[in-house]
């Protein structure tokens, strides 16, 4: 199982947006999708997902969250052609961020918003030097710039199987936020590919809860583990969703989670989703307890 899995928050698109991203990309299909009745967002449609082999959730809850740039998906595309069918497909109906064309960093980029919101940079690589086709970026803007460097190094003390690869900063004059300092960094987190990067400019949006990573638990230790480490918002801590000291968003769940949902009766899940909405902390032996209505 994949242990830490982006999550996307949609209004109602959810179903629509997997769809589309998964007509994108080879290796890709939709896995399950099911309902959680009576949330405070109402019946929200839960959709699993993989595109190029990584999995990926998405919710319909209401337009509560809107996507920012703060975190996008980078691409490793292999041809121009492919940066270029890509490109055509997720700017219609979107918005350019950065026009494709050739910089310092890549023969052939872009960055896009698409037509729900979602982020997408788009760069030529050598096939040779990609093995994870699509990479989470964070990044750190508003009163999170300049901190891009001490959060690679604090997640990478957390989770296991993590790394720090390379760390490039910004040459003098190249950004115009003074409090920005690094342009790119590489690192793994369980062994999966993340990139961040400070803001080269002054802008007015942050991370949000519409981006948010599930790191799935095998247990009520693991829980308590990275709960403990990663949660520094108090007034964020609900049903499972916690905010770091940067204001990423984290969901820290039992990794059987979707079992329920998807194999347990009607009733079953109902006990459980009224459990859940009630706790901060997700406590298994009370969800348990829940689900077998005891």
């Amino acid at each position: 199982m994949q242990k830490i899995v982006p999550h996307l928050w949609y209004d109602k698109e959810a179903k629509e947006a997997a769809s589309f991203y998964i007509s994108l990309f080879d290796q890709s299909k939709l896995l399950n999708v099911t309902v959680i009745e009576n949330t405070p967002s109402g019946d929200s449609e839960i959709v699993s997902f993989e595109l190029a082999g990584q999995q990926f959730t998405a919710i319909s809850a209401g337009p509560y969250f809107k996507f920012n740039p703060s975190i996008s998906l980078m691409v490793a595309c292999y041809s121009v052609e492919e940066v270029n069918s890509k490109w055509k497909a997720l700017s219609e109906g979107g918005t350019e961020l950065m026009p494709l064309g050739e910089y310092p960093f890549s023969k052939w980029y872009g960055w896009v918003q698409d037509r729900y919101g979602l982020s997408w940079q788009l760069m030529l690589t050598d096939s040779g030097q990609a093995g994870q086709k699509i990479t989470p970026n964070l990044l750190f803007s508003n009163e999170s710039c300049g901190k891009a460097e001490e959060a690679v190094k604090y997640y990478s003390e957390i989770f296991e199987d993590s790394e720090i690869g390379i760390i490039s900063r910004y040459g003098e004059g190249e950004a115009e936020s003074s409090k920005a300092k690094v342009n790119y960094a590489a690192f793994k987190l369980c062994g999966i590919d993340f990139s961040a990067m400070d803001n080269a400019f002054d802008v007015d949006f942050s991370f949000n809860e519409a981006f948010s990573l599930i790191v799935n638990c095998k247990d009520q230790k693991e829980i308590d583990y990275y709960w403990e480490r990663l949660s520094a918002v108090p007034e964020a801590e609900q049903c499972g969703w916690i905010k770091d000291r940067f204001g990423v968003s984290w969901q820290i769940v039992p990794e059987n989670m979707n079992e329920v949902f998807l194999s347990g009766s009607r009733d079953e899940i109902q006990r459980v989703t009224e459990a859940f909405l009630k706790m901060k902390k997700f406590d298994l032996s009370a969800l348990e307890k829940a689900r077998l209505g005891s």
